[in-house]
């Protein structure tokens, strides 16, 4: 869990105090321990501390508006699915507008899709004319934009990129993408890796300072006959060497591997397995981040209309940070490159309670009681925020140990009455004071 992390950094920070060539040293072998760097500790505890983030998917298959797998779930031949990117002009990218609205809402960093599973490259590549620069009326690339952007509005950076291909034959076929006009014959891991490995390379030396490298795709092979070796570790090392801050996440569904700095539990807080995807993994020491979608489905569907209310997503956001984990919460921009109206009116909702509720999530860690049902505990220091979501409580007992100095509702400052026992506090909570938060939050100064 998030919490114990500074304790955790500060003991990894002091053995590489005492090992220095450990900072220098390009590990290729799978078998020897990671030895993460200060620069990549100090990474580590600036992302745990973030709280809040945007994920971004957007591709040419926006243009189809029915998600991002639209090349797999519709049996569309790679070749045929190829030919809209001679189409895609977003005239609508605005890379200030994104980030500014980003920025308004209170998240701290981005997640862009670089290269999702259809093979299709959002940014400028040698490695292949499969790109937006290249393969598009656009002509642009829009990573460069978004980047140039995030740099200026001091937006941390992250860049998702697929394991998987659904159409690049050297690509060996999982249980995905049967269906595209892959040529199972000419598969070539070799050939593949580094191809992948030279796309990676560019997008940690083209794009200033990036803040982590989001991996998905492991599950592609999971239900090969035999264990398929992905080889992560020396291309998590190769990152590392190109930027020993940039951190290593991989939603791969499995307990983090050799040479992770982050955790990722999609569609679920850790420690739950609402969606199913969390089943094999157990909550590790790294920083902790939940992914989830604004609305139904990643990509831009045209007919996904199910967004979130501000409650759903407070909830989330609030149940994540009582968990230890960041938010990574999910748009799927249009065609035109604009984002969803809708999806718009949801940040700014989230910025305007981020704006007086942030100091209860960012920089925190888990709190003292788990998250329940009646809502979740966050902890600053000797600062202990309640988030309440049930408004019908009217008294409320937290087994706690530590000794409460004072309580107040963090909206209004108005004192809280409370007990003390030999459990814990009883709290005898307030009527909610702000009317417009989902949520009453009581601070707890302890001793």
């Amino acid at each position: 869990m998030r919490i114990g992390l500074n304790k955790f950094f500060a003991v990894v920070a002091a053995l590489i105090a005492f090992c220095p060539a450990a900072e220098a040293q390009i590990v290729s072998d799978s078998s020897i321990e990671y030895v993460p760097t200060k620069e990549n500790i100090v990474s580590r505890q600036e992302f745990a501390d973030a709280g809040f983030g945007i994920f971004l998917h957007w591709g040419i298959y926006s243009m189809f508006a029915q998600g991002e797998w639209y090349l797999n779930r519709q049996g569309v031949l790679h070749e045929e699915y190829a030919k809209a990117a001679g189409g895609f002009y977003p005239a609508g990218f605005d890379a200030k507008e994104w980030v500014s609205a980003f920025k308004k809402a209170g998240a701290k960093y981005i997640c862009f899709t670089t290269r999702h599973h259809d093979g299709f490259s959002m940014f400028a590549t040698k490695h292949s004319q499969y790109n937006i620069v290249e393969a598009t009326p656009w002509g642009k690339d829009v990573l460069k934009e978004l980047a140039d952007e995030c740099h200026r509005q001091g937006i941390r950076l992250h860049l998702y990129y697929s394991l998987v291909d659904w159409g690049r034959d050297d690509y060996p076929m999982g249980r995905t993408g049967q269906t595209t006009g892959k040529d199972k014959s000419k598969a070539d891991w070799n050939s593949y890796c580094k191809f992948m490995t030279d796309q990676l390379t560019e997008l940690l030396t083209n794009y200033g300072e990036i803040g982590a490298i989001w991996f998905d795709g492991v599950w592609d092979h999971d239900t090969d006959a035999t264990v398929f070796d992905w080889q992560m570790r020396p291309i998590y090392d190769h990152i590392h060497s190109l930027q020993p801050s940039c951190l290593v996440a991989n939603n791969h569904h499995l307990n983090v591997s050799n040479g992770e700095d982050i955790q990722v539990f999609e569609r679920d807080l850790p420690g739950e397995n609402k969606g199913g995807y969390s089943g094999n993994m157990d909550i590790s020491v790294l920083p902790l981040e939940t992914c989830e979608t604004m609305n139904g489905i990643w990509g831009y569907r045209i007919t996904d209309q199910n967004y979130k209310s501000l409650d759903e997503i407070v909830r989330l956001l609030v149940g994540a940070a009582g968990k230890g984990a960041n938010l990574l919460l999910n748009i799927g921009p249009q065609a035109d490159g604009r984002l969803p109206e809708v999806a718009l009116q949801r940040l700014e909702q989230v910025g305007t309670w981020l704006a007086k509720y942030g100091e209860t999530i960012y920089a925190t860690t888990a709190g003292d009681v788990p998250v329940q049902s009646w809502g979740a505990t966050t902890r600053k220091g000797d600062r202990l925020f309640v988030h309440v979501w049930d408004d019908s409580l009217r008294e409320l007992f937290l087994p706690i140990d530590a000794k409460v100095k004072s309580a107040k509702d963090f909206a209004s400052g108005e004192k809280v009455k409370y007990d003390r026992c030999s459990h814990g506090v009883h709290l005898t909570l307030p009527q909610k004071s702000d009317t417009t938060s989902p949520e009453r939050v009581i601070e707890l100064q302890l001793r």
